[in-house]
Parts: structure tokens; sequence; C-alpha cells
């Protein structure tokens, strides 16, 4: 099939093009920046240049390529304060209200049969009931001041590409990356606050993460590609995690001093009232749905495994 891949040059997307390439697919690669058009052909698409902001140069990129799917991967993420959530994830928010909107516009245009977009769901799910929630369950309707901007464009993404009639829409919750190039890869962001013991159990550690190897991910994108129908998938491992289970853990595994614990109100100063949400209250995903209709096993079907690899 041919596939216009949004964000071709992420982390996700490094992933991505090599897989896709190997299934037989035909893949062009979708980047805002000219100068990633050699990163794109070495990793075996074809590279197109568009501003996923701009609905004219996606119309234009897109009617080019004449994909018959499009997998939207645009994110924007650096370094994340969770005092001002929603500030560091400001144009990740437009990628995903605005650039879905422009990438479905094209695209049904084009007469795509299939669009994915990711979505993420380490966080999102309501923070109450059970602690760990399949796709059924209802996102969380009041979340953190600093969370509702996010919230709100994760909304609008899942809402806008499972409603789109003319063609197969389907979202991919992931869990929490780790592994290459993620911020859990040795000298990234959260990898290296463990190490210099600047990352604590917040409270109870009572939040339940659910994590997900990123090669892992990208093989049920490309599993999603041609199986599954209308809907959305929870795209995580086999066993979501406490984190007061999995920080100490993890922090074993990289040779790091144990992590301090602190109360929930010195977490809420420090990294504010998201990241002590996110250490004590959140809820973890069920990934039977993926495996059932995507036929997809993760190959690292727990975080132990995962980070002792």
């Amino acid at each position: 099939m041919k596939i216009l891949l949004a964000g071709a040059t992420g982390v996700m997307g490094r992933q991505l093009v090599p897989r896709l390439v190997t299934a037989g697919h035909e893949v062009v690669g979708m980047t805002r920046s000219p100068a990633k058009r050699d990163e794109i052909t070495s990793l075996g698409a074809s590279p197109v240049v568009a501003d996923a902001l701009d609905p004219e140069q996606v119309a234009e990129a897109i009617a080019t390529a004449e994909p018959e799917v499009i997998i939207h991967q645009l994110t924007a993420i650096g370094a994340i304060d969770t005092r001002h959530f929603d500030r560091s994830f400001a144009q990740t928010n437009r990628l995903r209200s605005e650039g879905t909107d422009h990438l479905l516009s094209a695209g049904r245009a084009a007469g795509v049969t299939r669009f994915l977009a990711q979505s993420y769901i380490s966080w999102p799910y309501a923070r109450t009931g059970a602690a760990v929630k399949d796709e059924t369950e209802p996102l969380d309707p009041t979340p953190p001041r600093e969370m509702r901007e996010s919230m709100r464009a994760i909304r609008h993404l899942e809402d806008a590409v499972t409603g789109a009639a003319w063609t197969v829409g389907i979202v991919l919750r992931y869990g929490a990356f780790y592994g290459p190039d993620t911020s859990l890869d040795a000298g990234g962001e959260q990898y290296e606050m463990i190490r210099k013991r600047r990352f604590p159990v917040v409270g109870d550690g009572g939040g339940v993460w659910s994590f997900v190897h990123i090669g892992d991910a990208a093989d049920a994108t490309v599993a999603a590609v041609t199986q599954g129908e209308r809907g959305i998938y929870n795209i995580v491992d086999d066993e979501p995690a406490r984190v007061a289970e999995w920080l100490p853990l993890l922090a074993e595994r990289i040779g790091a001093p144990r992590p301090w614990r602190i109360p929930r109100w010195v977490g809420r100063l420090g990294a504010g009232e998201a990241g002590a949400v996110m250490m004590t209250e959140i809820r973890g995903a069920a990934n039977a749905k993926a495996k059932r209709e995507l036929h997809w096993q993760p190959a690292h079907p727990s975080w132990r495994q995962g980070f002792a690899a």
C-alpha cells in the first residue's frame, strides 16, 4: 500500500519507516524541514516537505503523494515542565487539533481508505474506579488545570479521526515510551533525572503507568495499516505498574541511587498538580483489544524485561 507518514523523522517515525518498507509498503515521509529530506531517504522513504499547520501545503503534499493510508505521528515534544504542562505541549496540541484537521481534509480529498493517528493514554483516563482501564472507559472529565488544553487536543484528535465516516479512522493510544531515542533511553530527560536522583516517588507512588517499548508501538502501528476496524486501541504492554514499583526498579537497573520518597504536598510544590497527579492518581491501560483485533503481541510484554534489556 502507498502510505503517507506525517512525522517521519520523529522518534516513532524513525522506527516506523523501515518496518513499513520491510512489510512491502511504499512510504512517503512528510517533514516540515527541507534539511531532513536525506534522513527520510536513508530510512527508505520518499520525502515530501510540508508544514502540517499550513492547510495548503498539506493538501498539496497529499495530492502529490496520492496515498491510500495516512499515518499521523506529528508531535513536538521537548523538555516537559509539569508545572506548566500545557505550555510544554502547546505545539503538540496544535498538531493534534489543527494538524489533524488539515490531514483529514486533504486525506478525504485524496480518497484515503485508512487514517491512523497517534494518541496517548499514560494519564488521560478518569482517575476513579479500576486501576486499569480499557478503551470503553471515559477519559478524565476534570484533569488538573495545567493539563486541560492537552486533554482538549487529545479529545479533538480522537473524535475527529474516529468520526470520519469516509475512511477507517484508527486511534492508537500509546503508553509511555521507552527504548531507543526516548526520554527513558540513556541520556534522555527522564533517564537523567532518575540517574541524578531528581525523580522521586511522590506520596504513596500509587499512580499506575502503562509502558510500551518504542519498537513494539511501531509494530502495532504497522499491524493497524491492514488490521482492525474503526476505533481506539490501547498500545501498551501487559503489566501496568505503580510508580512505587517501577521507579525504584528502573533506578536499580541503570545503577542510579534509590529514588527519594517525598510527601505529595512537597511533590506538588516542585512538579505542580499535574506532576503530583501523574505520580499518585493516574490509571493504567489494558491491551486486550489491540492484541485481539490487530493480531499484535508486544515483544517486550513487561517493562521488567524491557528495562532489563
